[in-house]
C-alpha cells in the first residue's frame, strides 16, 4: 500500500497480558494545493488519488465546472530529509479564460482532517452557488437498495480493514452499483476525491446517483454533493441540522442513520420508495 500506510510500534494489553509488537496506521501528511502557482490550501489528508482530490476541491469550492476548467496539474518540488520528493505539493493550472479562487475560497488556517471548512476567509464563502444543482432530478431509489449499500462500502475499504481509522466515500447508481469508492483520513477528502473521480471521467453532474459516506452527514458534504449535482446523500451516522437546512432548500436528498433496514429520511423523501420489505422502526 505504499505511503498509504505505516508500521510503528505498539504495546497492547489483552486480559492482563502485555503484547509488543508492530501495527498498521494509516498515513496522514499534509497536501498543500496551489492554484497557477499560488498557494491556495493545506489539507492533511492520506496520500493516494491528490490529483482526484484537488480536482474535486475545487469544483465543491466553485472554481471550476468541470475538467476542461484544468489545464495541467503537477508536483511541484518539495523534498524531505533524505531528498525526495514528498509529493505534498501539487500546482493547478486553470484553463484559459478560467477565473482565479476569490479571496472567500482560500484557507487561512490548514484545513484538518476533520474539518474542511475551518479557517475559512468569511462564513459567507460556505454557502456556495452550484452549477449543477441536483433539484430537478427525478431519480427514484428504493429502501432495499439503501439498505446494502453500507455493506458494500464497508466490503470495499480495503486500507480501513488493515487500519481501522479510515473515512470513506462511495458513489452507486441508483440501482445499487458501485462506481468508484475512495478512504482518507479526512471525511471531506473522501468525498473530494470522488467528486474529483467524477470530474476527470467526464461525469459531471452526477445526475441519478446515490452519496454514500461512512461517517456522518455534516454541511460541507451536504455542499460538496449539491455542487456535483448528486442528488441523495447517505451516511450510516447523524446529518448535522445545517446539512438538512441546505439539502431542504437546494433539493438534495438525506438519509441518515442508514444501517441495515433501518433509516431516518431527512429531506426530499420521494426520491426513496419503500421496498415491500419496509424500513425497520
Amino acid at each position: 500500500m505504499g505511503r498509504i500506510t505505516a508500521r510503528r510500534p505498539v504495546v497492547r494489553l489483552r486480559g492482563g497480558h502485555r503484547v509488543d509488537r508492530p501495527d498498521t496506521l494509516v498515513v496522514e501528511e499534509p497536501l498543500e494545493l496551489r492554484t497557477d502557482g499560488k498557494a491556495l490550501a493545506v489539507t492533511m489528508r492520506t496520500p493516494g488519488h491528490d490529483v482526484e482530490l484537488a480536482h474535486g476541491f475545487l469544483l465543491t469550492e466553485g472554481v471550476i465546472a468541470s475538467g476542461a476548467d484544468i489545464a495541467a496539474a503537477r508536483y511541484c518540488d518539495g523534498v524531505d530529509d533524505e531528498g525526495a520528493n514528498t509529493y505534498n505539493v501539487l500546482d493547478l493550472t486553470l484553463a484559459e479564460g478560467v477565473a482565479p479562487p476569490e479571496t472567500g475560497v482560500e484557507r487561512n488556517f490548514y484545513t484538518t482532517s476533520s474539518c474542511g471548512v475551518c479557517g475559512k476567509g468569511s462564513l459567507d464563502a460556505i454557502r456556495l452557488r452550484t452549477k449543477h444543482s441536483p433539484a430537478a432530478d427525478t431519480v427514484v431509489v428504493t429502501s432495499e437498495t439503501l439498505a446494502g449499500l453500507p455493506d458494500t462500502l464497508r466490503a470495499a475499504q480495503k486500507v480501513f480493514h488493515a487500519t481501522g481509522g479510515l473515512h470513506a466515500a462511495a458513489l452507486f447508481t441508483a440501482d445499487g452499483e458501485m462506481l468508484v469508492l475512495r478512504e482518507d483520513v479526512g471525511r471531506h477528502n473522501a468525498v473530494d476525491k470522488v467528486v474529483g473521480w467524477a470530474v476527470t471521467n467526464d461525469r459531471i453532474p452526477l445526475r441519478g446517483t446515490v452519496l454514500m459516506v461512512s461517517g456522518r452527514a455534516s454541511f460541507e458534504l451536504a455542499q460538496k454533493a449539491v455542487m456535483a449535482g448528486i442528488p441523495i446523500l447517505a451516511a450510516v451516522s447523524a446529518p448535522s441540522s445545517l446539512a438538512v437546512d441546505l439539502a431542504s432548500e437546494a433539493g438534495l436528498t438525506v438519509v441518515g442513520f442508514l444501517r441495515g433496514h433501518s433509516m431516518n429520511l431527512y429531506s426530499h423523501t420521494d426520491r426513496v420508495h419503500i421496498s415491500d420489505g419496509g424500513v425497520d422502526e
